[in-house]
């Protein structure tokens, strides 16, 4: 088992967050994963463009302008969810292995 847990771009079942462990990259449920973490993010990507459309409209009402914010808080959310995995994938530049949820520990010892 991979002694790094991936953070799965998909609530649990009570809303928590899920983890995959596992050596395999390429397990079906990894590359699920991998195609799940890529429509996040175009969809992010398609949703800044319709606000930017959207911003330019002077006709705009503030339910419209709402319910955008809400769906831009959605893909925030999934954007950082998807860093955050992705990160915490990355190898450490000193070789150590990365502890979930905590920042990494700059060369003099300090967070940051």
């Amino acid at each position: 088992m991979s002694a790094q847990p991936r953070l799965l771009p998909w609530p649990g079942p009570a809303g928590q967050r899920s983890y995959l462990a596992t050596d395999d990259g390429n397990s079906p449920l990894s590359q699920l994963a991998d195609e799940m973490e890529e429509v996040q993010l175009q969809t992010g990507a398609e949703l800044l463009d319709h606000a930017a459309k959207m911003l330019e409209n002077q006709k705009a009402n503030a339910l419209e302008l709402r319910f955008l914010s809400a769906r831009l808080c959605e893909a925030l959310r999934d954007a950082l969810t998807v860093a955050e995995s992705r990160g915490g994938r990355l190898p450490s530049p000193d070789g150590e292995e990365a502890e979930p949820d905590k920042p990494p520990t700059s060369a003099n010892g300090t967070n940051g």
